[in-house]
């Protein structure tokens, strides 16, 4: 989803395994035997043993598509669900190969795919189809090739501390300095291709100045948001904390966090009771090597403003009757009702989570509230912010002071302005800069996020914030409109953006919507993982082309801070400013967004 917000992990590995589900993870079985034509099924064994388990997996229903040339995976999308109307969940195409692989839901699906794809035409060619053998599951797999190394070296296993907080045993001011000098580097290389794609922007480029990395106030203990997987150590006990290693690379090994500097000791405490409450239980551990048991993982939220502490129970309830269910509720209820009386902190929101094999059209596992208060509260830049189970909210509390404040500094805005946060969340950038603006608006795709950010602007006092429901892209122009429509006439506008997108960066139809603006003269991009957002970096700053209508972005100044002390990630803020257009090329160009007549006022997004 483009505009939902995400936290970025501890680390690559150490977290938890959410709703990964074995049918996800066989699709990235060794590509190398599948395009050289080997049979995959081999010998039957625990590699395929998930094919019998009474659980949907769309491995069953597989197509292979051959013959197709070299295309572009959306491209092969846009055919297969609108053109064709297929009924589609997975999609795999290896990288730089002329073939594809197709998952569906149901054999009377898998066969009408078959038959219309095979012999089609499309780009020239006659595809070919047939069914495809299921892929192997991968933790059995590298397990079985390891058992084939009669001589191989036992590997050492990872601590959670080098897992999660690989530069811990670094001095803090060297940390800083390590993470200055990838960010200069990094930047350096966008730079760099910039100039070769867009020469126009050499004397932007050479303005261009990075202000290095700001350290975060709080060092130790500072994420408030944490996701647990429940499992077994190496000893075979059963423990609440982070996976040491991949699905995928044969592991599904837990270690403790006790350990963990980054960690506060709320978080800590909460993942030691809950391993408590697993080990008392009559109900199992979920182990991903069969699907089988039931406490999968545990979300924990902490506010370090009023000290709440909210709690949400992973409960894989496939092989769970309706009545198991209730009782485990129950269960969840009565012992962090009677852990309260006695403990150093206090659950003070518990929900419940069935995390389990997601239904077509569904995004998110559903929660249920089960005790104590509905959301937890927690304070930016002097402002109380409502914080539901799932919504985004920045994991470094005392970070994102900072990272809002210097956001705010860059772009520099006047009572004159216009703001438009893209991907807003919660509304928390929103509301931080609705005090130095005229205007501020946002938008954001998940509708209880909306929720919360107008309840925020309304607990605040804020009356000059506006929030909308949908995809950034189909609203950026709609939100243009509005402030054209409420500028004064006699006054320029002064309309900047915001953007702080997941870790994978802003889909190119926002990049594209944002360029063809005209209004918008400044942009904000906060990203929480610069070496994923260097393609949008490149998209706001090249030419004028077809699919990018609009005057480039160019990068004026950029600062980095430090919301994740101990690890390897760094957020990045980079302010992007149009070149004013030139009276030539006013006349020229066609207005994008004409501002509309009293007459003409934008209906009600």
């Amino acid at each position: 989803m483009e505009c939902l917000n995400a936290e970025i992990p501890t680390d690559g590995v150490a977290k938890s395994i959410e709703t990964e589900d074995i049918a996800e993870n066989v699709v990235k079985a060794d590509e190398t035997t599948i395009a050289n034509g080997e049979d995959e099924a081999g010998t039957p064994g625990e590699e395929y043993a998930y094919l019998e388990r009474n659980e949907f997996t769309s491995e069953i229903f597989k197509v292979e598509v051959k013959n197709m040339g070299y295309f572009g995976i959306g491209e092969f999308k846009k055919l297969l669900r609108n053109t064709l109307k297929f009924d589609v969940t997975k999609i795999k195409a290896p990288t730089r190969k002329e073939f594809a692989f197709v998952c569906f839901r149901s054999q009377e699906d898998q066969q009408r795919a078959l038959e219309i794809l095979n012999g089609y035409k499309w780009k020239g060619k006659v595809l070919k189809a047939h069914v495809a053998k299921a892929s192997a599951d991968p933790l059995q797999k590298k397990r079985a090739a390891e058992d084939q190394e009669s001589e191989r070296k036992p590997k050492k296993q990872r601590t959670a501390v080098e897992a999660t907080c690989p530069l811990s045993h670094i001095a803090y001011d060297q940390q800083l300095k390590q993470k200055s000098e990838e960010m200069s580097a990094l930047l350096a290389k966008y730079t760099q291709e910039l100039r070769r794609v867009n020469p126009r922007a050499k004397p932007h480029l050479d303005k261009f100045q990075f202000h290095g990395v700001l350290p975060s106030p709080t060092v130790n203990g500072y994420r408030n948001k944490n996701e647990f997987t429940v499992g077994k150590n190496s000893a075979g006990e059963v423990v609440v904390g982070f996976r040491l290693g991949c699905y995928s690379d044969g592991s599904v090994e837990v270690a403790e966090v006790a350990d963990l500097p980054h960690l506060p000791e709320q978080a800590k405490w909460a993942a030691r009771s809950f391993q408590d409450l697993v080990r008392k239980s009559k109900f199992l551990p979920f182990n991903p090597d069969g699907n089988v048991g039931h406490f999968r993982q545990l979300m924990v939220r902490c506010s370090s403003a009023t000290g709440e502490l909210m709690l949400v129970a992973g409960i894989y309830s496939s092989n769970l009757s309706e009545d198991e269910q209730v009782e485990l509720k129950q269960e969840l209820k009565s012992f962090y009702e009677e852990l309260g009386k006695d403990a150093p902190y206090k659950c003070t929101s518990l929900y419940y989570q069935d995390v389990k094999h997601r239904e077509a059209g569904q995004t998110i596992n559903p929660v249920e509230h089960i005790s104590g208060s509905t959301h937890i509260t927690d304070t930016i830049q002097g402002l109380q912010f409502r914080i539901s189970p799932l919504a985004f909210f920045q994991i470094n509390t005392e970070g994102a002071n900072v990272l809002y404040q210097k956001a705010i500094d860059l772009v520099a805005p006047t009572k004159d302005t216009t703001m438009l946060d893209i991907c807003c969340g919660t509304g928390t950038i929103t509301l931080a800069f609705a005090k130095h603006c005229k205007k501020v608006m946002g938008v954001e795709i998940v509708p209880d996020a909306i929720k919360d950010a107008e309840f925020n602007a309304e607990a605040n006092g804020i009356k000059n914030a506006k929030f909308f429901t949908g995809n950034a892209d189909d609203f950026i122009k709609s939100m243009v409109r509005e402030a054209l429509y409420d500028q004064e006439p006699v006054k320029p506008l002064d309309l900047i953006a915001v953007v702080d997108p997941p870790r994978a960066g802003l889909h190119h139809r926002s990049i594209a919507a944002i360029r063809s603006a005209d209004a918008i003269n400044r942009l904000v991009y906060v990203s929480c993982n610069p070496h994923s957002a260097k393609r949008n970096f490149i998209e706001l700053a090249r030419p004028e082309s077809k699919q990018y209508k609009g005057e480039p972005f160019y990068p004026k100044s950029a600062v980095a801070v430090d919301m994740f002390p101990h690890t390897m990630h760094t957020e990045l803020v980079i302010l992007f400013e149009r070149e004013p257009k030139t009276k030539a090329d006013e006349k020229s160009a066609p207005a994008e967004v004409a501002a509309p007549s009293k007459s003409e006022a934008p209906k009600k997004l």
